[in-house]
């Protein structure tokens, strides 16, 4: 394939990707924009297989053949709770692989150059080692915390930020040591150390971030992967891969905004570790409060008797796979003329989006799905709300208490409905560590048990 013809294909599987982000942000337009994604990255793969020699081909067919022979077992076993886990693991990928190729291209650089053009690759190389590096090791960190490995506290060493701010200065020291160095030798031992340096510090940065703030980190290391991959693109002269990584890069970080912005968080304070303590909230628990229980069949009862509900799913309710019980207790509610929506926010699981997914796999229509933003006005005219899995999502504190940890945050204010009724294993306090009010107030009942049980037994007394 002529050089023409691969750049006209990596054109197309540009737009295709940039149709496919576009697709990616609404609901009913998802699959398609799947459908362009998957189109792209064909179109790049056969592009870039028939555009280098036959040697080559040999050795990326096997690579792709082995990649998919770990790959597709492997995803085929992975639950949708488990998709954080493994998008974080996948970034990790990119970012070993950003190293690798750094180290390759210094060693045996594609081509030979010299004055600004040979600088400017040795800063392509320092770069792409460096955010490769930090996002290995960072990605490894967040996987193991999500997948609960690793403590979700925030591991706040004292002095923490002054430990990244002089890792960061030595970084740049070697940096200046590897550009001004004529030496391969005493360039790879500046290259070597400062990838130590980095690795740690991608380490000790996610360390600092807590269990709250674990969402807009897996966001962050997308973002984080997509720079590793456009440095790639860089090392080895590639359009597809810089347009790529810059479009992952930046969405990323869009999105890591959006995110801290629905937190209440700030995103500079974020990365450097500055939230996400997992400290417990006093606001429930000095005083001697009354929890008060109920029943599926006094549920029942509540929801046949409902002009108007709301549900609110949240991870237990992912982890329980509780989501097709739960659809069919929607379609049966509507069939009778109740009005059934659901609210949603932004942080709701791990992941963005992770309750949407689950929700479209259970057949829940679009229609009835709505954000935070669309539906919170509705809370105070519903008769009945219905909390499945969530806890911080729904925590009055963070509007109520200015001293807790989560004071700011936009949460769902569900104890404005007449009643309502939390679907809970027992009074552990959610992902962040804070005790919930809302388990405690006057129009509130918990119905403790195992979501998909409770969803189950719930279904059959509205059928019966």
């Amino acid at each position: 394939m002529t050089s023409g013809l691969v750049s006209v294909a990596y054109v197309v599987a540009s737009v295709l990707f940039i149709l496919s982000l576009g697709g990616l942000s609404h609901q009913e337009s998802a699959r398609r924009g799947n459908i362009y994604g998957v189109a792209g990255i064909l179109i790049a793969i056969t592009a870039t297989i028939f555009s280098v020699g036959f040697n080559d081909i040999v050795a990326i067919i096997i690579a792709v053949v082995l990649g998919a022979a770990v790959g597709i077992p492997l995803a085929n076993k992975v639950e949708m709770t488990q998709m954080p886990q493994l998008v974080a693991l996948l970034h990790s990928f990119v970012g070993l692989a950003a190293v690798l190729v750094g180290f390759s291209g210094y060693i045996e650089p594609l081509k030979a150059s010299t004055g600004a053009e040979h600088t400017i690759h040795l800063v392509e190389v320092f770069l792409g080692i460096f955010i490769g590096a930090v996002t290995f090791t960072g990605s490894l960190v967040a996987c193991g915390k999500l997948d609960g490995r690793i403590d979700s506290k925030a591991l706040t060493l004292p002095g923490r930020h002054l430990i990244n701010l002089v890792a960061i200065i030595v970084c740049v020291v070697l940096g200046g040591w590897f550009l001004g160095t004529e030496s391969t030798a005493l360039g790879l031992i500046a290259l070597v150390v400062m990838t130590v340096i980095a690795a740690v510090l991608g380490i000790h940065l996610i360390m600092a971030i807590g269990g709250a703030d674990m969402p807009v980190v897996v966001s962050m290391l997308n973002s984080y992967s997509g720079w590793a991959a456009a440095a790639i693109g860089f090392m080895l002269g590639n359009d597809l891969l810089i347009v790529t990584g810059a479009l992952v890069g930046s969405s990323g970080a869009i999105l890591s905004y959006i995110m801290c912005k629905a937190m209440n968080r700030s995103f500079i304070s974020v990365i450097l570790g500055g939230f996400g303590q997992t400290s417990s909230s006093s606001a429930a628990g000095d005083e001697d409060q009354t929890v008060y229980e109920t029943s599926v069949d006094e549920l029942a009862e509540e929801l046949h008797n409902a002009n108007s509900v709301i549900i609110v799913p949240g991870y237990g309710m992912a982890v329980a796979q509780a989501q097709n019980g739960v659809s069919d207790i929607t379609k049966l509610l509507r069939d009778k003329g109740v009005n059934v929506r659901f609210g949603i926010h932004p942080v709701a699981g791990r992941l963005p989006g992770h309750m949407n997914v689950l929700l479209a796999e259970a057949h829940v229509p679009y229609d009835v799905v709505l954000e935070m933003d669309e539906i919170n006005e509705d809370f105070p005219e519903t008769d009945v709300v219905l909390v499945i899995g969530a806890n911080d999502t729904v925590n009055p504190a963070a509007a109520e208490d200015p001293a807790s940890p989560i004071a700011g945050m936009p949460v769902l204010e569900v104890w404005k409905a007449r009643q309502v009724v939390v679907l809970k294993r027992g009074m552990a306090t959610g992902y962040a560590g804070v005790e919930n009010p809302l388990f405690f107030k006057d129009n509130t009942r918990m119905l403790f048990g195992d979501a998909r049980q409770s969803v189950e037994k719930l279904l059959g007394a509205l059928r019966g």
